[in-house]
């Protein structure tokens, strides 16, 4: 083969091999553009995730402090129901111990009688049925009958006294057993409305722990979702550090082979030189030329392709908004400032000690608020469903008072604020704004709305 066709089939070689080398780096290049495309998108999923989960502990977060207080309240509301006992039971030894009063005063009521008796029989002629009218007739002098008279009347004095010790001891023993009574009937009543409230702030804390785990489920879930996030990029960047260790690879290989040409092409270009000095300068230096030239070109192509090596990663970037709340009147922000702050109190917010430490019962509150702003209301819910005129749910506004049916119909009032919410002095939470269209207090919503006149 002249020497001239190995240079032509040598360079060939060269150049395939160039080409092949700087291709695949070129084709796996926009591989990696295309993957780290991918994990961009899985990097912003992963920051919604982690975005989610922050929310969602702040939730859950919240929702134990709520639980605090129902059980706070409850524990409270369970010793109020223990003393409220105790007083029943103490009460009903007094009605016993009245029991054993009455039972006295009738003996001795028994025994003043037994008394007028003898007194009248003392009077009466031996044998005789005579009464006091036929013992002063029958007297038979003057002085006998003086006598007579002044000793009936004596005696009638002294009856009418024990006649009216004997009206005393029995208006006093009624005036006794009405008060025992009343104040019986009265911690019956507490008792029961005690135990109600129970009721209800139990039905709170369920609904809070059903929240709660609802919640919880949805972390794990976005958890798990966010591992997988990161499983996935973690892959991906697998993907694109394998990619550039195989263009690394594939690269050196290809340097290599490159070496070995170039030796090879200077070892046959030497070799030829030395078997053909004789022949003429020319055609030599033409030879030397074409093959100067031709390494010239392959230099230049390795160059070019050398330029076009690497590409750029993307970037992320992310925002987020949150709505504001706004003022719904005097009579509902008046109340802001005992949210977190305050203690439900079974009568409470009636005293100037209770308004000042926070301590209201759902009523006392709403006429607290209310007058606030220059509007006075009762502090009763019986009373407060007549302090102004009834709207439908659907004309609802801010202000409007909004009922409950707890542990009796309309046992619970508050004031809407809007957006389905309403601030009032709740049992398990004291003075706070809660949600009346999902959870507890929807399914205890009664429709009545009064909006003050």
């Amino acid at each position: 083969m002249s020497l001239k066709k190995k240079l032509i089939v040598l360079n060939t070689t060269i150049m395939l091999g160039l080409g092949s080398a700087f291709a695949i780096p070129s084709v796996k290049a926009e591989s990696i553009s295309d993957i780290q495309s991918q994990r961009t998108g899985v990097q912003s999923d992963i920051s919604e995730a982690e975005q989610v989960i922050k929310e969602l502990k702040n939730e859950q977060s919240k929702m134990n402090s709520q639980i605090a207080q129902i059980e706070t309240a409850m524990k409270e509301n369970d010793q109020k129901i223990k003393d409220t006992k105790q007083e029943v039971n103490d009460t009903e030894k007094d009605i016993d111990s009245l029991k054993k009063e009455i039972k006295a005063l009738e003996e001795r009521i028994a025994k003043r009688e037994e008394v007028l008796k003898e007194r009248a029989l003392s009077f009466q002629e031996s044998g005789g049925d005579v009464d006091y009218l036929e013992v002063v007739l029958g007297s038979k002098s003057f002085g006998e009958f003086v006598n007579r008279v002044g000793a009936v009347a004596t005696i009638v004095e002294a009856d009418q006294q024990i006649l009216k010790e004997q009206e005393a001891d029995k208006a006093d023993l009624e005036k006794k057993q009405a008060t025992v009574e009343k104040k019986l009937q009265s911690l019956k009543d507490m008792e029961v409305e005690l135990k109600g409230m129970q009721s209800q702030i139990a039905d709170q804390k369920a609904e809070t722990v059903k929240m709660k785990a609802k919640s919880e489920k949805k972390e794990s879930e976005t958890a798990a979702l966010k591992q997988s996030l990161e499983n996935k990029d973690a892959g991906l960047e697998a993907q694109i550090a394998s990619i550039r260790e195989d263009i690394k690879k594939e690269e050196e290989r290809k340097a290599s082979e490159k070496a070995e040409l170039d030796r090879a092409a200077k070892e046959v270009s030497s070799s030829n030189s030395s078997s053909e000095e004789s022949s003429s300068s020319p055609k030599g230096e033409a030879s030397a030329s074409g093959s100067s030239k031709s390494k010239g070109e392959s230099s230049s192509s390795n160059s070019s392709n050398n330029s076009s090596a690497d590409k750029p990663a993307a970037s992320i970037t992310g925002t987020s908004s949150k709505p504001s709340s706004a003022n719904t009147g005097s009579a509902i922000t008046a109340g802001y400032k005992y949210i977190g702050n305050s203690t439900y109190k079974f009568g409470g917010g009636r005293t100037a000690s209770d308004i000042a430490n926070g301590r209201f019962d759902c009523s006392a509150f709403v006429a607290w608020a209310y007058r606030q702003a220059g509007v006075n209301l009762p502090p009763s819910t019986d009373a407060l469903k007549s302090a102004g005129r009834q709207v439908s749910k659907s004309q609802m506004q801010p202000g409007d008072l909004v009922f409950f049916n707890t542990y009796k119909t309309d046992g619970h009032v508050g004031i809407y604020v809007g957006g389905g919410k309403f601030i009032g002095s709740q049992s398990s939470t004291g003075v706070a704004i809660a949600n009346m269209d999902s959870g507890y207090w929807a399914g205890v919503f009664n429709g009545r709305v009064v909006r003050v006149n």
